[in-house]
């Protein structure tokens, strides 16, 4: 995917219609009291060809949510299964959130508009469906930087403060309200197919995998694999290697999720959903995002297990319609497919030219020692040595050394004194000013330098799958 998203005309395809009446639940968006327009993603909205829209039809679109020309007739809640720490539950879905439309960007892919904080659903069951203004602001921080990163992520599309005052348990109470829209690569999840499986809706489970096939077209599986002609071999193929790849950009970022279950797991292989996350202060394997992790289960180096894990639910959701071995072929797949990608993107960012995958491997171990030794972050040592400038003593600094630049003449981004970065202090700093004096100033200004960051890293390694 190019850095920059490309322009494009509004091309509604609301593809999930023929799946509507089971994936998902009708349901009505909250009437809100107020609707003060925070957050309007133009870079984006020109992709999908919504950027002409006023402030007024923008609030009436995604704060009313009245549908869009020729699109879905009506919000659509999803139904999904998953496991939360590995313990499964039935009784998730769509509980503060809901689908609201489909489109295509100026590259042909289908696109889905869903939201965050826009009422009850069938399955909120004790919430309330709101979301704080304060998780909005966190999420348009998480998806900006974690783009510039060059992570598959869904994109803050749009945030609308709504004048109701929430009670939280982990924010300061009474706390203001928001409806966010996120622009994201389909909602469908491994908890989608999970909740196939229990429910032995068997053909279900082959309409969906043709579905996903069809809407999140990827590579076939490499050369000698077992039944590669089958969808659903196909399909493991495909979400495996979207799993390793988003597995190593979380690492090469230094990024920590916080809750890594399969109801949080995109099948498009993009990340979304942002609540506990963190950026790593220094490099720390065991450094935890969410408060009530006390296991560690998706600590930082934990996380490309996590998505291991999650993928063998997958296999087993699939497991009706295809045999096993063919399946188990494609999980296997993960260790040396993420093996590899970690190392090509940990030396995309540190702008380096990657040689071959063991010299990769060599290079990233090094840069690991020297982060633990030093206590610095991946933020700092990708900033200070870009493009192999100002190599450390050490067998880091040696490796570095032999390593070619992709900088060329180089770019004054890098000459400044920092990058940006969102450590938990930085963001709480970015909300006290919204919250104690309504400025949004540090906000947007943060956004600005994330997207300078993003612009002076270039565009990212395609992604798999």
């Amino acid at each position: 995917m190019s850095q920059e998203p490309q322009a494009s005309p509004y091309r509604p395809d609301y593809r999930l219609k023929p799946l509507a009446r089971w994936l998902g639940s009708e349901v009505a968006a909250a009437d809100f009291p107020e609707h003060r327009l925070r957050f309007r993603n133009d870079r984006w909205a020109g992709a999908v060809g919504l950027s002409s829209l006023s402030d007024e039809q923008w609030i009436a679109h995604f704060g009313r949510f009245e549908p869009l020309p020729d699109n879905m007739p009506g919000p659509l809640a999803l139904k999904y299964h998953g496991h939360q720490f590995r313990v499964y539950n039935p009784d998730i879905g769509d509980g503060r959130g809901f689908l609201f439309a489909q489109l295509r960007d100026g590259e042909d892919r289908l696109l889905d508009l869903g939201t965050k904080g826009s009422g009850r659903t069938p399955y909120s069951r004790d919430g309330d469906g709101r979301l704080t203004l304060k998780g909005a602001v966190r999420e348009i921080l998480a998806t900006e930087m974690l783009e510039a990163l060059g992570v598959c992520t869904s994109k803050t599309f749009s945030v609308i403060e709504t004048g109701e005052e929430l009670r939280r348990g982990d924010e300061p109470s009474p706390t203001r309200s928001a409806v966010m829209v996120r622009l994201s690569h389909g909602h469908i999840r491994i908890g989608t197919f999970q909740r196939l499986l229990v429910l032995e809706e068997i053909e279900r489970i082959e309409e969906l995998v043709s579905y996903c096939l069809e809407a999140f077209p990827g590579a076939q599986p490499p050369g000698g694999a077992t039944a590669a002609s089958e969808p659903a071999v196909i399909f493991m193929h495909q979400v495996v290697a979207r799993m390793a790849d988003l597995a190593a950009s979380y690492m090469a970022a230094g990024f920590v999720h916080g809750v890594l279950n399969t109801d949080n797991m995109n099948v498009s292989g993009e990340s979304f959903d942002y609540g506990p996350w963190r950026w790593l202060p220094r490099w720390d394997p065991a450094f935890t995002a969410a408060y009530f992790d006390h296991a560690g289960l998706y600590a930082f180096g934990r996380q490309p297990e996590a998505f291991h894990w999650n993928c063998a639910q997958l296999a087993i959701a699939l497991r009706p319609i295809a045999d096993s071995e063919p399946l188990i072929a494609a999980l296997d797949s993960f260790a040396g497919l993420y093996r590899e990608r970690f190392a090509l993107r940990f030396a995309w960012r540190l702008g380096v030219r990657p040689k071959d995958v063991e010299e990769n491997i060599a290079l990233v171990s090094a840069a690991e020692a020297h982060m633990r030794d030093a206590g610095i972050s991946p933020d700092e040592l990708h900033f200070r040595h870009r493009g192999g400038r100002d190599a450390p003593t050490g067998a880091f600094g040696d490796l570095l050394r032999t390593f070619e630049s992709t900088e060329g003449g180089g770019n004054s981004f890098w000459q400044a004194d920092a990058p940006p970065t969102l450590h938990i202090d930085e963001v709480e700093r970015v909300w006290a000013a919204i919250a104690e004096n309504d400025d949004w100033q540090p906000l947007r200004d943060k956004v600005g330098a994330i997207r300078e960051l993003g612009a002076a890293l270039g565009t990212s390694p395609q992604r798999l799958g």
